[in-house]
């Protein structure tokens, strides 16, 4: 087997996800991703007739984001037509996947040069046209009645006891590392600037961040799934309050403690990393950052859904032959606060070498691009630091968690 070395990666800014205010919404998908892929092949150095393929992950396959998404911004950049893409689909853990995917490729010596990474406009994501994430089919909905994740985030938190302060804390912290980050420049060699199709710049920075934030600020915020709670979905006669304490019968109450600010940030943006053999590498000039040494997907129970992310660390772990003490950083996804607590809790680490520049409740997370950000954020701070080993982490809706482990090289 051979290695899967990491050339590049760069990443879109994250603009803001409410239609017509951020940055980026005026901009089809297709055309943010092309514009990264073209910046990763100006920034890495390589021959794109030379890629085998493209995956890239997303997070909603409609709308916009449908048909294939992938090949149709890689034929957008100008990419020669010989080049595929092939799309992705791991909810929250899309690009991640797709990285991982494409380091299986290179690993098994199947592929030479795949550029991986990830899409989503969360600002045009169009309605579902099916009743959650059972997709109307009553069978499976019957064994497992999924909620929406922010119900299974305050179903975390109340089964872990985890306190609205507690939560708010996180919001806090992720926000005021984030700050710290941008302000020392800490993005720059990954973010790469995003154009109207006039030519005019649209964002060059991450947009989302709000660093006044404080425990104050937050205390006057209403908890963003306390209505939500008590509706009735259309395929029950249950409040989603209701199915959480008949799927777990020690819960009397859900406690809702998640809103806007312990949540993560509706954004837009796009990731793309090029991955490569050490021989092909080596054969055409391209000078490796670090290589993949293991990845591994994990599932947990359905309806709290959000739990996943450290099974699939401790699985990537194990298959490394390594512990928690060879992995110099972690970067897990923000996706609620309680994940990131829960997570915590479960590998009995402390805050020093985790998410050290925010996360996405601070950040943003574009469904199906934040893995490829999340991996490039820890390979910059990597090298900031003359660090060796990071281990990436996501949960992703379904009750999945994906989950990877670079080491520079």
């Amino acid at each position: 087997m051979t290695e899967a070395w990491i050339i590049d990666g760069v990443r879109s800014p994250r603009g803001g996800g409410k239609q017509g205010v951020g940055s980026l919404t005026g901009i089809h998908p297709q055309r943010i991703l092309a514009q990264v892929l073209n910046a990763l092949q100006e920034h890495a150095g390589f021959e794109p007739v030379d890629v085998e393929d493209v995956i890239m992950g997303n997070g909603s396959g409609v709308g916009d984001h449908a048909m294939d998404i992938a090949r149709m911004a890689t034929l957008d950049a100008g990419w020669p037509i010989t080049v595929p893409g092939v799309t992705v689909h791991r909810f929250c853990g899309s690009a991640q996947q797709a990285v991982n995917l494409a380091a299986m490729g290179v690993m098994s010596g199947m592929q030479d040069l795949v550029v991986a990474g990830g899409v989503e406009s969360m600002s045009r994501t169009a309605p579902m046209s099916v009743d959650g994430f059972t997709a109307n089919n009553a069978h499976l909905y019957e064994q497992y009645p999924l909620v929406p994740q922010g119900i299974s985030a305050d179903l975390i938190a109340t089964l872990e006891g985890f306190t609205r302060e507690e939560c708010d804390a996180l919001g806090v912290s992720s926000q005021r590392r984030a700050a710290e980050a941008i302000d020392a420049g800490r993005f720059k060699r990954s973010v790469v600037p995003i154009y109207k199709d006039d030519g005019t710049l649209a964002l060059d920075h991450d947009e989302h961040p709000r660093p006044g934030t404080t425990l104050e600020s937050l205390a006057g915020l209403n908890p963003s799934f306390a209505k939500m709670g008590v509706m009735v979905p259309p395929n029950d006669t249950r409040s989603y309050d209701d199915i959480c304490k008949a799927v777990y019968p020690q819960v009397k109450e859900v406690n809702h403690v998640h809103h806007a600010g312990n949540s993560s940030g509706v954004v837009d943006g796009a990731s793309a990393l090029l991955l490569a053999s050490p021989e092909y590498a080596k054969a055409h000039g391209l000078k490796p950052r670090a290589r993949i040494v293991q990845t591994a997907t994990a599932g947990s129970e359905p309806v709290i859904m959000l739990t996943a992310p450290a099974p699939a660390t401790q699985l990537a772990l194990k298959k490394a032959g390594m512990s928690k003490e060879d992995i110099d950083l972690f970067e897990i996804n923000e996706a609620f606060a309680s994940v990131v607590l829960k997570w915590k809790r479960e590998m009995d680490l402390d805050d020093e070498r985790l998410n050290v520049n925010g996360g996405a409740i601070a950040l943003g997370h574009p469904i199906g691009a934040t893995g490829g950000m999340l991996i490039q954020t820890a390979l910059d701070e990597l090298e900031r630091r003359n660090l060796s080993t990071a281990l990436i982490a996501m949960c992703t809706g379904g009750g999945m968690g994906t989950a990877t482990i670079i080491e520079r090289v």
